[in-house]
């Protein structure tokens, strides 16, 4: 079949680390340095396929990416192999590419069939430029892009390259447009694509491909990668969907032998139209027929240029990179040197921008003006215990969406202590709010949500950080997210063995992860009460009509809903509100483990009791962050390898520091503020243990 792999060819290629139904990989490399903000540089593949002979292309290829490396910047070539997108190329594929016959030509609209039919190919600039954006890379680095052909106002004969320009937001470095086409009119479509188009250098003169010189010139030029970085951190911030064509000339002592290559361009595109040649054959044909002609001049220079577009691209990376960590970027990330390179936890949830309303008086009358306060914070469950995290000092990343609104840049502005880079901010979607009216003692009285972008956290989007969720050291998962990403990160947490916690977030969202098999990948849930019976109703189990009221009665009735799902969940974490905390696992050492453990329960269950910590209702500023706050702080005495009397009561402790604040997580909130036997001195209340029936 076209374009599948030779059983000669099947050596070069490693499969095994992919999941048969994911259609998009990232290179463990690329994955990590994307992770750690540092930077990286997307690479086409047509040029290694359809651009030149072999071994030129091979060793122009590895001796590009060897360029990148050297500049201190991740090469990430892209091709779709047996139906993949490959963001990030090993030797043996490149390999693989540079020898096979069979190989397609890859656009953005061939990407589809490609896949669909499990073939290869190289991807041209527009499906390059598709498949970097996907990845979150904002630098691309070619030779040339394509344009409007020649008799293009008759033909209609137009490169995707400019099309995809002007909807992808990302930048091109490339030695500008090849002189086969016609450069006025390619210019002015992209005028009118809205991509913004600059000259590298002190000049503004358009350079195509082989000569500095076009007869055209460029909008704008930049004078070093540094304007460049802040001609793309401009675009990236303000939204827009159109990229940037940032056009390099040749190195000057290549360009001496110009006017003898554009010759025999005249010449091969003469020949081109007499052969009746058109189309995707037009470009490949010319290459070919001038390297003939100039014996071997053309590819040369071809070589040259794309080495310098390779240094300029990578110094443009690089200075990218710095500038969107600076706090006038978009990107910002909190980084403990003392921590390992890879995030410890990945934490997938929302967003939420919440206004707070607090009446002044006990009780609310409906239907009328209410005295009282109102102010705005920053939540989302997954959010909130991210936060939580983070200023406990656990490096995580954060996996999410906002709109491309002003609640969006207030979002970024206030989480510049997190890791934000894998928050996807879409154009024309709503970052989510939520107005909470709550009464004097901070009880919740009414609550409205526009929570949509929530839904767009899709498995397509969650995909390209498969790496780090594989390798995670926790996966923390909100009940936000659509089903279809829970149960993609609950089969791949599955397969790698990583614990997963699921909060519930409500009642309605409880059920999830229980309405399939996913559930069993879990190995940490913490409901409420309420939220315990809809997972028990999900899973055909009985439940009481109406819920417990006294303490002793709702106890027995949590260890009970508990039970069944400790078959497959190592521990349940049941909130009890203002009462306290149950949790619920196997026995170990006179209490409940809480160490996420490989092998099956040997132990017998058991339930401990932890009361709250006493609180004056009058102390109560707002409660809708409390039970996020324990969940993050406990999630850190976990990681941490704490004993679990020690991991719940910083669990607690980070929750009453909740209740007295404002914002759903503290900004005071610190690992001293949470240290059980510093902060809390006097004897803690007794938990309670009890027994589960086997």
């Amino acid at each position: 079949m076209l374009g599948k792999l030779s059983s000669t060819m099947q050596r070069y290629i490693s499969v095994t680390s992919c999941r048969p139904d994911v259609l998009f990989k990232i290179h463990s490399t690329v994955g990590e340095a994307l992770a750690e903000h540092r930077p990286v540089v997307a690479l086409e593949s047509t040029i290694i396929t359809h651009g030149m002979p072999y071994p030129h292309n091979l060793s122009t290829a590895k001796e590009v990416e060897d360029i990148v490396r050297a500049e201190g910047v991740t090469p990430a070539t892209v091709a779709v192999l047996e139906g993949k997108v490959h963001v990030g190329l090993s030797s043996d594929e490149l390999d693989f590419l540079a020898h096979s016959k069979t190989t397609l030509k890859v656009s953005r609209r061939d990407i589809p069939y490609v896949i669909s039919k499990g073939l290869s190919g190289g991807t041209t600039v527009s499906g390059t430029m598709f498949a970097a954006h996907k990845a979150g890379i904002p630098v691309f680095v070619t030779g040339g892009i394509g344009g409007v052909h020649r008799d293009g106002e008759n033909t209609l004969d137009v490169s995707a390259d400019l099309t995809e320009l002007g909807r992808t937001p990302i930048a091109v470095v490339s030695a500008g447009v090849k002189s086969i086409l016609d450069i006025g009119r390619t210019l002015e479509f992209l005028e009118t694509q809205g991509v913004c188009v600059a000259t590298y250098g002190e000049s503004k003169s358009f350079p195509v491909f082989f000569s500095h010189k076009s007869g055209y010139t460029s909008p704008y030029n930049v004078l070093n990668a540094e304007e460049a970085a802040e001609l793309i951190a401009s675009t990236l911030s303000l939204g827009l969907q159109s990229g940037v064509l940032l056009a390099v000339p040749i190195p000057n002592e290549y360009a001496a032998a110009g006017q003898e290559i554009e010759d025999a361009i005249q010449a091969a595109v003469t020949e081109a139209r007499l052969k009746g040649i058109r189309g995707r054959d037009v470009t490949p044909f010319i290459l070919h027929r001038v390297n003939e002609l100039t014996e071997g001049q053309s590819l040369q220079a071809n070589i040259a240029l794309i080495h310098n577009n390779a240094r300029v691209g990578s110094h443009i990376a690089r200075a990218l990179a710095k500038h969107m960590h600076h706090p006038r970027g978009g990107c910002t990330s909190h980084k403990d040197e003392n921590q390992g390179s890879k995030p410890k936890t990945i934490v997938v949830g929302g967003v939420n921008v919440d206004f707070i309303a607090k009446g002044t008086s006990k009780k609310l009358l409906f239907g009328q003006t209410n005295q009282g306060s109102v102010c705005q914070s920053f939540g989302g469950v997954g959010r909130n215990i991210a936060d939580c995290l983070s200023r406990l000092g656990q490096k995580n990343q954060f996996i999410s969406a906002i709109g491309a609104d002003s609640h969006s840049d207030a979002v970024l502005n206030y989480c510049k202590h997190m890791d934000m880079c894998a928050v996807a901010r879409l154009k024309g979607q709503r970052t989510a709010t939520y107005c909470a009216v709550i009464t004097e003692s901070g009880e919740l009285s009414l609550g409205l949500g526009d929570m949509d972008i929530h839904q767009e956290i899709k498995k397509q989007y969650v995909l390209q950080y498969e790496d780090q969720l594989s390798t995670a050291s926790l996966v923390v998962l909100d009940g936000n997210i659509p089903v279809s990403t829970i149960d993609y990160i609950c089969s791949l947490a599955k397969k790698h063995s990583v614990p997963v916690w699921y909060e519930p977030t409500d009642t309605d969202k409880a059920c999830k992860p229980f309405v399939s098999e996913s559930w069993k990948a879990l190995s940490f849930t913490s409901p409420n009460l309420a939220e315990l019976c809809t997972i028990n109703q999900t899973l055909c189990l009985p439940t009481p009509q109406v819920l417990p009221s006294s303490l002793e009665d709702m106890l027995e009735c949590a260890a009970a809903l508990s039970r069944p799902l400790l078959e497959h969940l190592h521990c349940v974490v049941v909130t009890l509100g203002a009462l306290g905390v149950l949790v619920c696992g196997e026995h170990e050492d006179g209490t409940v483990s809480m160490r996420p453990q490989k092998h099956k329960r040997k132990g017998r269950l058991c339930a401990v009791y932890y009361p709250a910590l006493s609180v004056r209702s009058e102390e109560t500023v707002n409660v809708s962050g409390a039970g996020d706050s324990l969940a993050g702080a406990m999630i850190t005495g976990i990681l941490q390898g704490k004993d679990t009397d020690t991991c719940v009561r910083m669990g607690l402790l980070a929750a009453r520091l909740s209740l007295f604040s404002p914002h759903p997580v503290p900004p005071s909130l610190t690992t001293d503020a949470i240290l059980p036997d510093r902060v809390h001195p006097q004897p803690w209340p007794k938990p309670t243990y009890m027994w589960m029936e086997s």
